[in-house]
């Protein structure tokens, strides 16, 4: 088995080999060299996961082709490949009250990725409605900034993550569309060099999410690998006993993915905080397991919500994969089988006091089918 090292020179090595362990990081060592299961890697590259048993065939060949770092393609190979191909790449992050941290990622991306390298050759800030200077600091950093509501006008605006990302297809012109949520601190801009690059370099790829380690950092705590409690409780479950082609996906509900405009603008998406799993599964479905890929791109630092909030983003993502089982067959659901709304407690005086709230699984059509849509 090769090894290697990623970002910052950091040992990076998963294991699917132990059945009932989570993906843990153990330093390389020396080993038997192991038997490909089908594919070769190019030389050079980071050998991340070792692909024996436990998982699909199938899903083990996609681990040892389709997961890279972002240091097996540097910046010079990715702006030959830019250049080669006349390949254009938009940056859109999706904004809420992101006053704190938009204009250290927008600087980042364009010090690193526009100025220094020209990689980059759009960057746009959605701003779904803040309340805070969200849209003045992100202009001032250096990033075109559009209103949500601003964006087919006819349409009114539903509430969500997934409305501003299909909106966003609108304003943006890159034949390569790459979204970075906003709320992100010690930015780095391999986050975005590193998802782009094999859509650059591999005309075979489609759409590629980040991978990273994703601590739960608190005022009191922080827990390495404590964070992604919804990934881990709701959407790998999901994945693995309805989609077990796409379990080798270590953060399949993570903001930072890039994919091709001439996919997204083919796939619905769903409104809310469903859209990651929504993408992933209409992704798989159109494109096929292997024009999917991700890339290693070191650690997310990000704000973290409470458990509530937690609980009506998960509810979202149930519902969200419900649509698609009943969609493609694989289930049948009555109408009445789920309530489309979720019912929390909280502490009040002596007692608790409920609050239900809507739980939206609103899908909007591929943009490809909208009059106004021109790239």
């Amino acid at each position: 088995m090769a090894t290697g090292r990623g970002i910052l020179s950091r040992p990076r090595l998963f294991s699917t080999c132990t059945p009932n362990v989570r993906w843990v990081r153990v330093v390389p060592k020396t080993v038997t060299e192991a038997p490909r299961l089908k594919h070769d890697r190019p030389r050079g590259e980071t050998e991340l996961f070792e692909t024996r048993s436990h998982v699909l065939d199938e899903v083990a060949d996609w681990l040892s082709r389709r997961s890279w770092t972002a240091a097996d393609r540097p910046l010079p190979r990715l702006l030959a490949a830019k250049r080669a191909a006349g390949t254009t790449v938009s940056v859109v992050l999706p904004a809420l009250d992101e006053e704190a941290t938009v204009g250290e990622i927008v600087s980042a991306i364009r010090r690193d990725l526009m100025e220094a390298v020209p990689l980059v050759d759009e960057l746009v800030v959605i701003d779904s409605g803040s309340t805070d200077r969200t849209g003045q600091a992100a202009a001032a950093a250096g990033a075109r900034v559009v209103h949500r509501d601003d964006i087919l006008p006819r349409l009114p605006a539903e509430h969500g993550k997934g409305e501003v990302l299909w909106r966003s297809l609108l304003v943006t012109s890159g034949d390569i569309v790459c979204f970075i949520d906003a709320d992100l601190r010690e930015f780095d801009s391999a986050f975005v060099s590193g998802i782009v690059g094999p859509l650059l370099t591999d005309p075979g790829v489609a759409f590629v999410k980040a991978m990273y380690d994703r601590p739960l950092e608190t005022e009191t705590a922080n827990i390495p690998a404590g964070g992604g409690r919804v990934t881990e409780l709701v959407a790998r479950p999901l994945l693995n006993l309805h989609w077990p082609r796409l379990a080798g996906f270590v953060q399949p509900l993570g903001g930072e993915y890039a994919a091709r405009r001439s996919l997204l603008e083919r796939l619905p998406f769903a409104t809310g905080y469903g859209v990651e799993i929504g993408l992933l599964v209409d992704a798989l479905e159109l494109a096929g397991l292997d024009a999917l890929a991700q890339v290693d791109v070191g650690v997310r630092h990000h704000r973290h919500q409470d458990a509530q909030a937690l609980g009506r983003m998960a509810a979202t993502i149930y519902r969200t994969a419900l649509d698609r089982l009943v969609r493609t067959d694989r289930v049948k659901a009555a109408d009445d089988l789920v309530t489309p709304r979720i019912t929390q407690f909280t502490r009040a005086g002596r007692g608790f006091a409920p609050s239900t709230v809507e739980i939206s699984t609103t899908d909007r059509p591929p943009v490809v089918t909208l009059p106004e849509y021109r790239v």
